[in-house]
Order: C-alpha cells, then sequence, then structure tokens
C-alpha cells in the first residue's frame, strides 16, 4: 500500500462516518514568522533606497529639476516603509478547500451488491 492510497482511505472513512473531510493545507496561511520576515525585507529594501537617492540629488545638483525630482522621491519613503511594513495581509474570508475524490463515489455504490450468506435458502 502507498503513503497516498493510505490517506485516500482515510478520507473515505471520514465520509462514511459523516465527519467534514480533512482541509487541504495547501490553502493555510503564511505563517507569522514568514510575514515578519518579508515585511522586515521590504522596510530594508525601501529604507536603503533612500540614501542613494539623495546622493543622486546631490549629483545632479548642476540639473535643478531632476535633483529637486529625486529628493521629492526620497522624502516620503521612510513614512511608506513604516506603513507598508507593519501592514499585516488581511484574513481571507473564503470557503475552506477540502478534499473531495475523484469521480462520483456514489454512483459505483448504487449498484445492486450479491450477499454471500452462510445460510442454506432451500
Amino acid at each position: 500500500m502507498q503513503p497516498w492510497d493510505v490517506e485516500v482511505v482515510s478520507v473515505k472513512r471520514h465520509q462514511q462516518s459523516g465527519a467534514e473531510p480533512p482541509v487541504l493545507i495547501t490553502e493555510a496561511a503564511v505563517s507569522y514568522e514568514d510575514q515578519h520576515r518579508a515585511r522586515r525585507r521590504k522596510y530594508a529594501i525601501m529604507m536603503s533606497m533612500r540614501i542613494p537617492l539623495l546622493i543622486a540629488a546631490a549629483a545632479c545638483y548642476q540639473i535643478w529639476w531632476l535633483s529637486l525630482t529625486l529628493i521629492l522621491v526620497s522624502i516620503p519613503l521612510p513614512w511608506m516603509a513604516v506603513l507598508i511594513a507593519n501592514d499585516r495581509p488581511a484574513r481571507k474570508r473564503e470557503k475552506v478547500n477540502r478534499y473531495r475524490p475523484a469521480g462520483d463515489a456514489k454512483a459505483v455504490e448504487d449498484r445492486e451488491h450479491v450477499v454471500i450468506d452462510g445460510r442454506d435458502e432451500s
């Protein structure tokens, strides 16, 4: 018996007992640690962009409109970085994804079954 056969048997047992089938973990939310790591990475990237923008603005001081544009872009970066880093993703309200075996399982069971009994019919 293969490992995936055990899972199918387990799901069929759940269905026969009337319990809900197990939730598929492929739809599970990202862990808190992974969310926090991604937010810290975004914050570090946004904050590391500010210094190069200010240096580029100083290097382009002869082209006043380019220098001013680079400074204006660098001003809201810390504020945006903090907002993005502190924002957790919204919780999803979705229907739970349950495992459903392929095909119509009830169609197989609707046929007539031959019962072999030890009793003598005569």
